[in-house]
């Protein structure tokens, strides 16, 4: 339906797909492991945290599995399309990447407790690509929701980047940046806990295998 691209290359916001005012389609009301609701606004005591480290629903469990998470919901982000589907994320012409929305109270879980599972659990240094999954919709991001955010994952980037580069590996590719400027949409009801609705399905996360410093961010973000 869509045309894809041999080589992963992002688009512009004139090449994008131009998408569409309203979404095609509806969140579930709640959680289906948690049982909160997936759609804001949240209590106020919680905060909101951005990911994107490949194939959304192997990375959604990650964290819905951490104490402190009070809900998780899947999407697009740091593209231009807006509401966009799936089909037109997966052509490649939105610029989006698969990202996890994680909803957390901070005095159960810190944010430097989410960025050291972030960065354990993919490989940072892949480009637009997640192991057997090629594509832009699958490059390492953090999307921050404030400055101290924004300043733990920069941090937390640095520090892992240091024990990466003396295992081996190369340049970490992982985007840090706010999230007010590129907004999340929800992606489709089926995508949402989808391996707690399939748990046989597939999961492409796995991580390097190298251990993020612990403390390398604020545990009062």
């Amino acid at each position: 339906m869509f045309p894809f691209r041999r080589t992963p290359e992002l688009p512009t916001a004139e090449e994008a797909l131009k998408g569409r005012p309203e979404p095609l389609f509806s969140l579930p009301p709640a959680h289906t492991v948690l049982g909160n609701p997936l759609a804001g606004p949240y209590p106020e005591h919680l905060e909101v945290a951005d990911f994107g480290l490949g194939c959304f629903w192997g990375a959604e469990r990650k964290f819905w599995q951490t104490p402190g998470v009070w809900t998780t919901l899947v999407g697009y982000q740091g593209g231009h399309t807006e509401n966009p589907t799936y089909e037109e994320v997966c052509s490649g012409l939105t610029g989006h990447t698969e990202v996890v929305r994680v909803v957390f109270d901070p005095a159960q879980v810190s944010y430097g407790t989410l960025l050291k599972l972030f960065w354990e659990s993919h490989d940072p240094t892949q480009g637009f690509r997640q192991g057997n999954d090629v594509g832009t919709q699958y490059r390492s991001a953090v999307y921050t929701h404030s400055a101290a955010q924004q300043a733990a994952a920069e941090a937390s980037r640095e520090a892992y980047q240091q024990v990466l580069t003396s295992s081996g590996y190369g340049p970490i590719t992982t985007a840090v940046l706010p999230a007010a400027e590129r907004p999340f949409w929800p992606a489709e009801a089926y995508h949402q806990q989808y391996l707690d609705k399939n748990p046989a399905g597939y999961c492409g996360i796995g991580g390097t295998g190298v251990s993020c410093p612990v403390g390398v961010a604020r545990a009062d973000s």
